[in-house]
């Protein structure tokens, strides 16, 4: 039997994430911060969907030790972690010059250092396993600029430079390493944030050769691919998906 760990796990691409791997016969180690409610009904959906067997955990990976306790609590219930899904992130979007350090220091924690820590903690069960695949939800924020993105859209790229180096440094003991970088996705939390700025979606849709927003199972499917395909050579890479956004 195969695991899975996901972070962010309640809700948008992470849930989507965990019903798409549970539809491919994985175990499911479901984790968030503060949506215990969530992750059960999320808990009980990957059941329904194939899931073997799966399991939740409320995390904040924001703080030191956290991420290591979350591999701890997953390999206690199930033994061994196969496939580490680090979507777990928070936003702050302002103008360059108004933030705070403490909005700093939080992206920093939650959008990278989780992911880092949470990947260092499973190493040792995946290199006696022989193998494992880990997988960052990065975004094209990593790779475009965009307004009022100059704190979550550096903290993207440096987790997309953590996937090659990772990738570089584990690939000879049977661990892949790969990130997907989602564009423009309809998830509740876009939305909402979309609908605050008038012809926010319409914008979008235009600049976006798909002419849509994207749907978070079209992430998640990308996320299983990367999880449970066959063969080792996709190493290393960032798969974006994105509706064409940064071809322009």
């Amino acid at each position: 039997m195969r695991v899975a760990v996901v972070t962010g796990a309640s809700r948008g691409i992470g849930r989507d994430t965990a019903l798409a791997l549970a539809a491919k016969g994985l175990a499911l180690f479901l984790v968030a911060e503060g949506t215990p409610e969530e992750l059960a009904s999320a808990e009980a959906e990957c059941r329904a969907a194939g899931a073997p067997e799966a399991a939740h955990a409320v995390f904040d990976l924001g703080t030191p030790g956290a991420p290591e306790a979350m591999v701890q609590a997953a390999l206690a219930r199930f033994g061994r972690v196969d496939v580490l899904v680090n979507n777990a992130g928070i936003r702050c979007r302002k103008p360059f010059g108004a933030f705070t350090r403490a909005e700093f220091d939080g992206l920093i924690a939650v959008n990278f250092a989780a992911a880092f820590f949470a990947s260092q903690a499973v190493l040792p069960a995946m290199r006696a396993q022989g193998g494992g695949r880990i997988i960052h939800v990065a975004s094209q924020t990593g790779r475009v600029a965009m307004e009022d993105n100059s704190l979550y859209g550096p903290m993207k790229a440096a987790l997309i430079q953590l996937t090659k180096n990772m990738a570089f440094e584990l690939a000879k003991e049977g661990i892949q390493v790969n990130s997907v970088s989602p564009g423009p996705i309809a998830t509740q939390f876009n939305i909402e944030s979309y609908g605050r700025i008038p012809g926010r979606v319409e914008q979008l849709e235009g600049r976006l050769p798909v002419g849509r927003l994207g749907r978070p199972t079209e992430v998640a499917e990308a996320i299983a691919f990367l999880a449970t395909c066959e063969g080792g050579f996709i190493q290393g890479h960032d798969l974006v998906v994105d509706g064409g956004y940064t071809i322009i």
